[in-house]
């Protein structure tokens, strides 16, 4: 963990961030591409600068990560790092009857947090289904990648039961239903909740309202493992919204949707796309960079899919560059959720290609877009003039698996001349214009780092752990049979 976040531990950053990047062994049964220049559009190769400028990144960030595959640490020493993570989650405290773990815990004793991590308020252990997905989707890779700590992933990953989060009546009268956000294990004072118990295991458990009905969403993870260990029926995946509908019902999102209707496993999927520059792409809430690709880095979301997420992949990314170098002209890109140059914690994104009515700006004066909903409603910022832009240096490199010389190029000017770079690598997130700087490390964000840089550098490290089994049994054929309205106008 940072050292400048103290007693605190997120689920996420326990999955992702302690056990990320050590993936080693390939797998026979892993079908998606096998070298860097089978992944990476173009036939781009690293050049001996490449790998050496982006080896000294890794090694900067590992210091809070683990790193074995690409030569940081010796494999002893992962699998020492590795069993002491795993033997720490087999002795904290969780929800038993789920096999879950809550989203918070002390870093220095492992005791479940009663009061938010600031120290400021009380709260309720909460039970996240996507912090768990993400732990799960890291014992995953751990399990298959470093056999000498398969005899304690395996406990911790059999017990974890995504039937507890698929709530099959949230979409009635569709034939499939939603995952829940998560639950408490006891009711909270502060909020109101549903009482229920969707896999019958256990003591009734209190239900956040909040359902993920979008699926370009980092949340789709957790479905994700949840089918491919038959937790969770195979039509939750298209249950799910592409856009919402285009009527002008829904004329409060971000702009109207444009797509056709078709019918996958029963159930009816409008195929909606929205409109950048030219490209048509399935957006996401807030248009960044991780909702849509940190699924990316676990699941060969392109080759497996490529009429779905073969072509929205590559177009998000895109559109991040030509946002921020010729619309925005910050003259950097990659936007995403992370540290505030200014203090806490914001959220980032290329507004136009999220539905979020609100935005997820990529600017320090939260800069709303709003084109209207074609003739339901006009827009109140059509042609927004950008300020100050904040990148976020995971976003680049979640997009090197798409534009791997661009993404390069765009972190060394990050480093050599806004200096956001630091001992621990990139900084969280800086401003362009004014040079202000978020001098923090987020381990979740730096997971994503060094996750990306294995995938690209190590041979599809990270996927080929992650995917033999039951993801290609199941998410393969899955996601294979959609074809998105993608593509270029």
């Amino acid at each position: 963990m940072t050292a400048n976040i103290s007693r605190r531990t997120l689920l996420a950053a326990t999955g992702s961030a302690a056990l990320i990047g050590t993936a080693g062994a390939a797998s026979t049964s892993y079908a998606g591409p096998r070298s860097p220049a089978e992944i990476l559009r173009g036939g781009w190769q690293p050049n001996r600068q490449d790998r050496a400028v982006v080896g000294r990144w890794a090694r900067d960030t590992w210091r809070s990560l683990v790193a074995r595959e690409l030569g940081i640490i010796s494999p002893a020493e992962a699998l020492h790092r590795i069993n002491q993570t795993l033997t720490t989650m087999t002795r904290v405290d969780h929800h038993d009857p789920s096999g879950m773990y809550f989203n918070w815990y002390d870093e220095a004793t492992g005791e479940v947090l009663y009061t938010d991590p600031d120290g400021t308020r009380p709260i309720t252990p909460f039970v996240s289904s996507v912090d768990n997905g993400w732990f799960a989707a890291a014992l995953m890779v751990v399990r298959n990648a470093v056999p000498g700590a398969r005899r304690l992933a395996d406990p911790l990953l059999n017990k974890m039961n995504f039937a507890f989060y698929y709530n099959p009546d949230a979409r009635p009268g569709l034939g499939a239903g939603l995952m829940r956000g998560g639950f408490f294990e006891t009711s909270p004072p502060d909020e109101a909740t549903d009482k229920g118990n969707h896999a019958g295991i256990g003591p009734d458990v209190y239900y956040r309202k909040f359902h993920y009905d979008t699926c370009n969403t980092e949340a789709r993870i957790a479905p994700y493992i949840g089918i491919a260990r038959g937790q969770v029926p195979p039509q939750q995946y298209f249950a799910t919204y592409r856009t919402f509908p285009e009527s002008c019902d829904w004329s409060w999102v971000e702009q109207r949707p444009v797509g056709v209707h078709r019918t996958y496993l029963g159930i009816d999927v409008f195929e909606g796309s929205y409109s950048y520059r030219g490209m048509r792409l399935v957006p996401s809430w807030g248009g960044d960079m991780f909702e849509s690709l940190m699924p990316d880095l676990f699941v060969p979301e392109s080759s497996w899919a490529p009429r779905s997420w073969g072509l929205n992949h590559p177009l998000t990314v895109r559109i991040h560059i030509e946002h921020g170098l010729y619309d925005a002209k910050y003259g950097y890109w990659g936007f995403s959720p992370a540290s505030n140059p200014r203090g806490g914690y914001s959220v980032y994104g290329v507004d136009a290609i999220g539905m979020d009515p609100g935005g997820y700006p990529s600017d320090l004066e939260a800069t709303n877009y709003d084109a209207g909903f074609d003739g339901c409603r006009e827009g109140t910022n059509p042609d927004p003039t950008f300020g100050d832009g904040v990148v976020t240096p995971h976003a680049a490199f979640l997009a090197m698996q798409y534009a791997p010389r661009q993404a390069i190029d765009n972190l060394a000017k990050i480093e050599s001349t806004l200096h956001a770079y630091s001992a621990g690598g990139f900084y969280d997130s800086v401003a362009v214009r004014s040079g202000l700087i978020a001098k923090r490390y987020l381990s979740l964000d730096q997971a994503m780092v060094m996750g990306a840089i294995g995938n690209v550098f190590a041979g599809d490290v990270i996927r080929r752990n992650f995917t033999p089994g039951g993801p290609t049994q199941h998410i393969r054929p899955l996601i294979a049979m959609e074809e998105f309205t993608a593509g270029l106008d």
